[in-house]
């Protein structure tokens, strides 16, 4: 037959939340198992507080006044009283010693001349490794942990709670042994029974070729060890590409102003010039102006996920004498009245030729 809540805890259909709560209250104080010992006592208990779960929520009490929750078993709540009155929950095993070290993030700067095709550095990094007296085990050479005599190695303790609901039974971590469930009685001197010590450590390192500066290079394990010898963590190295004084870095290219004399400019010549990875041969062309490019292709970068080299672009800039011998200006007075050139003409303002290269090769 269904179960009438409302007849379990002895109110009215239209008894207010108030009157629920206080005639709930009345009989868990009398039935609770650990005051009422009579034989039926513990399974009213467990009744009249299923009632109370389903009466004392509005829409609970709303399904269940329209026909629903008729049959008054315990469902989920039931299980709950299992837990609180000797059932079976997890029991967690004693904490490992050992852990997992942290991941490291170092800085390294190289110069771009060592990005264009790659370099083996040796860092020297301070880091956690193994202790070498203990080999990790945190205790004294010749020593060992004993099994907590708290817990019995178990690393839990079990506490019972009193509750309005019964006898709560507890796990937590034990506090004699901190959850490990051994106890170190003569730590490892060395390490103070942390199974690993500060060191100064060489690591040499691969930087390849076309890194940018913000990039990492990823070291699986070579991070600080762990707690109790624990597996080491990974090492990040964050890349800073140092500036240098001639060319930038665009991409995988490489840029450099070049300065042109006039006379260069005019007839046109051949010349060698230093590059970051050698000697280059250049042509300047016959009426080259400033503004125009040379490109060299494949003096570049060396491309870090791909096959090839950028390109050498320098940008001509046209160097006018501004001092010159008689001769000289005679000549080129010559000259002038040769090609009549045309007056000066205004043009529209425009920004410096720098600007107006990086826009026009590389983008705003």
């Amino acid at each position: 037959m269904a179960v009438d809540h409302y007849e379990v805890l002895g109110v009215a259909r239209d008894a207010s939340s108030d009157e629920i709560r206080k005639a709930y209250r009345r009989l868990a104080r009398e039935l609770h198992p650990d005051v009422n010992k009579d034989e039926g006592a513990e399974d009213r208990f467990k009744q009249v507080t299923h009632a109370y779960e389903v009466l004392s929520d509005a829409q609970s009490r709303q399904r269940y006044d329209r026909g629903g929750d008729e049959q008054g078993g315990f469902g989920p709540f039931g299980d709950i009283f299992e837990t609180f009155f000797g059932g079976g929950g997890q029991t967690r095993g004693p904490r490992s010693r050992t852990e997992r070290g942290q991941d490291a993030l170092l800085r390294v700067e190289v110069d771009l001349t060592e990005v264009i095709f790659g370099t083996t550095t040796t860092l020297e990094i301070d880091t956690a490794v193994v202790c070498d007296s203990c080999q990790g085990s945190c205790c004294a050479p010749g020593t060992q942990p004993r099994t907590c005599d708290i817990c019995q190695g178990s690393g839990q303790v079990q506490r019972t709670v009193r509750s309005l609901l019964g006898n709560m039974v507890t796990q937590s971590p034990c506090g004699s042994c901190r959850g490990f469930g051994s106890v170190i009685d003569q730590p490892c001197p060395s390490c103070a029974g942390q199974g690993r010590v500060r060191s100064s450590q060489s690591l040499e390192v691969e930087i390849p070729a076309g890194i940018e500066t913000g990039q990492r290079i990823h070291m699986a394990g070579a991070g600080e060890v762990g707690h109790g010898g624990g597996p080491a963590g990974d090492l990040y190295l964050e890349i800073q590409v140092r500036a240098h004084e001639t060319f930038e870095r665009h991409g995988d290219d490489l840029v450099a102003t070049i300065d042109v004399d006039l006379v260069d400019a005019i007839l046109g010549a051949e010349a060698t010039i230093d590059a970051l990875d050698g000697p280059v041969d250049i042509t300047i062309r016959p009426g080259v102006q400033s503004e125009d490019v040379l490109t060299i292709k494949g003096r570049g970068v060396t491309k870090l996920r791909g096959a090839g080299r950028g390109d050498l672009k320098l940008p001509v800039h046209v160097v006018t004498p501004s001092k010159l011998g008689g001769k000289e200006i005679d000549l080129v007075k010559k000259l002038r009245e040769i090609r009549k050139p045309h007056p000066p003409t205004l043009k529209a303002n425009q920004s410096g030729t720098f600007q107006r290269l990086r826009e026009r090769f590389f983008g705003a």
